[in-house]
Formats: structure tokens, C-alpha cells, sequence
């Protein structure tokens, strides 16, 4: 085997001080290191413990992370950062609460070997996780079942991980980490750049063990915070909310597919063909405002407000 592994497969963990937040990151970070050593597994941030924490777990450890006037950190400083670790020709963000299977190698080699330029998102399970889990034979197994039993399909919105080819996403806005806006800035941008978005809900399978929001500010939900619309502003607005919706291809255990068509996902190309394909964000304006008339008049209003109070 090369010395150079197939994937970098980077996160920058919660503090590890809440004993939930503590157990469901072991987890998911155990079950990345399941993937074998094609996979380098990297954890990125300035916590006090995370050094120690990572060295218990057996993988490797990147200080130095920017952050923001909050604390925050930067997900332009995490991504420089894990680019720096090694010259993997895949890298992949993972949030630090999601369980993996081998089914994401196996999609993210598939990809590899099928198109230059992809962004590999999807779908997720949410499963109540109260226990260290079992990781000795037919782990896998035991836990799609208890899934199947009692896990939830999470709605078809953004996306808990996100896997490319190194040469994309050079040039990343620094949004801050755990807020709105950055995971869809993420299609959106693939999308503008002609990258093949591959919706892979289908094919891989990652299970998002629940937690409540008490690691963050007022232990409000992250969509409520000013750094998440602050995230929507960097990213371009609100026209630049892609989701799962916007992947122009799909794939499956056989292969990759075109799209599911409907109405939903023909009128939806309609509305975004002006900003991916005619690069016009002016035009991309007149036809958010034709699709969502009411959205519109009050983003109006709200800058003609700022306008005129500042």
C-alpha cells in the first residue's frame, strides 16, 4: 500500500466535556477508523483536551484553527488545514456526530474513478444513542437493524458529510463551523462550477446519533444564531440555498443515475438556471422573486429598513 492514503477524512469535534457529546463523538470517530487505513483520520481545532482526545483514539490532531470575533471556528481554516495533512487525491468533512459504514469508501472510490470533479452528499439516519457501541464483528449489521427499528429518515435538506477530490474547494468563504448556510454553499458551489452534485442517500448509508443544542450559545438551534446569517451572507443569500434537491445526479449500489425528475426538481432547475448556468445573479434576482413573490418583497423591504436606519 502507498504511503499516501486514499482519503483525508477531517472534523472539528464539539468539546468533548458534555458526557453525550463526549460518548456519540467516540462513536462516530471509532467507526470512522473502521474504514481502514486507506482512510486518514484527522480532528482539527484549539480545545484544551482535543491533543489528548485524539492521541486515545489513535488519530492524528491539527491545532492552529482560526475562528471568529464568537470563537468560532472557521471552516476555511479546517479545510486549509486538512489539505496541508497529506496529498490524498479524496478529502471528506464529516460533522463529528455521524456514524459511517464501508459503504462510503466504497461510493467515494466509485467516484473516483468516474468523474473528475464531484461532490458526494446525502441523506441521513437519526438514531437516540446512549451507549458505547460494539464494534466487534457484524457491528455494521447490528446497528442498520436497530436503525431499521427505530432510527428516523432525516429530511432531504443539507448534508452531515461532504466528500470531493482535492482539487476542489480551493477557495472556501470562512464560515463558521455549526451554523447555517455553509453545507448548502457547499452544493451551490459545486453546482456553479459544473461539478456533478451525487445525491448518494441511496448508496451510503450514515447514521446522526441525536443531541440536544446545549453546547451552543442560549442553547438555541444553530439556524438562530446571527453567525448563521451571517454564513447565508457570505455564501450569497438566500438564492444560494442549494439542498439535496439541487444534485444533478443520483447513485445507487449499481452505479450513478441521472436525477429523480418530478415537477419539484423540473421547476427547481428552472429557478437556479439563471445563477448556475448563465452565471447572472441579477437574473437569478427576477426569477426568485417570480418563484417566491412574498420572500422577495420582504428581503426587499428589510434592505430597504437597513438602508435607511444606517
Amino acid at each position: 500500500m502507498s504511503d499516501v492514503p486514499l482519503m483525508t477524512l477531517f472534523s472539528a469535534p464539539k468539546p468533548f466535556t458534555h458526557p453525550h457529546i463526549d460518548l456519540i463523538q467516540r462513536n462516530a470517530i471509532r467507526s470512522w477508523k473502521q474504514l481502514g487505513e486507506e482512510v486518514s483520520v484527522v480532528l482539527v481545532g484549539e480545545q484544551g483536551e482535543l491533543a489528548e482526545q485524539a492521541s486515545a483514539l489513535g488519530v492524528a490532531y491539527l491545532p492552529g484553527v482560526e475562528c471568529n470575533a464568537y470563537g468560532t471556528p472557521l471552516i476555511s481554516s479546517i479545510f486549509d488545514l486538512a489539505r496541508r495533512v497529506n496529498a490524498s487525491p479524496l478529502m471528506a468533512y464529516v460533522n463529528a456526530d455521524i456514524i459511517l459504514l464501508p459503504d462510503f469508501l466504497t461510493a467515494a472510490r466509485l467516484a473516483m474513478h468516474r468523474l473528475p470533479h464531484f461532490l458526494l452528499v446525502g441523506q441521513r439516519w437519526d438514531l437516540a444513542v446512549q451507549q458505547v457501541l460494539d464494534f466487534s464483528a457484524g457491528w455494521e449489521q447490528r446497528l442498520m437493524e436497530t436503525v431499521r427499528i427505530a432510527g428516523r429518515r432525516h429530511p432531504p435538506g443539507g448534508s452531515d458529510y461532504f466528500v470531493f477530490p482535492r482539487a476542489c474547494y480551493q477557495h472556501v468563504p470562512p464560515f463558521a463551523l455549526g451554523r447555517a448556510g455553509w453545507d448548502n454553499w457547499m452544493i451551490y458551489e459545486a453546482r456553479r462550477q459544473g461539478w456533478a452534485v451525487v445525491d448518494c442517500s441511496d448508496a451510503i448509508q450514515v447514521v446522526h446519533q441525536d443531541h440536544d443544542y446545549s453546547h451552543l450559545p442560549g442553547g438555541q438551534p444553530h439556524y438562530r444564531l446571527p453567525e448563521s446569517a451571517e454564513n447565508v451572507r457570505m455564501a450569497g443569500g438566500a438564492l444560494a440555498i442549494f439542498t439535496l434537491l439541487d444534485a444533478n445526479w443520483r447513485m445507487d449500489g449499481a452505479g450513478f443515475l441521472p436525477p429523480r425528475w418530478s415537477w419539484k426538481k423540473f421547476l427547481r432547475e428552472v429557478e437556479i438556471f439563471p445563477l448556475v448556468y448563465l452565471r447572472s445573479y441579477f437574473l437569478a434576482q427576477l426569477v426568485y422573486a417570480l418563484f417566491h413573490p412574498l420572500r422577495a418583497f420582504r428581503q426587499l423591504r428589510a434592505w430597504l429598513r437597513a438602508r435607511l436606519t444606517g
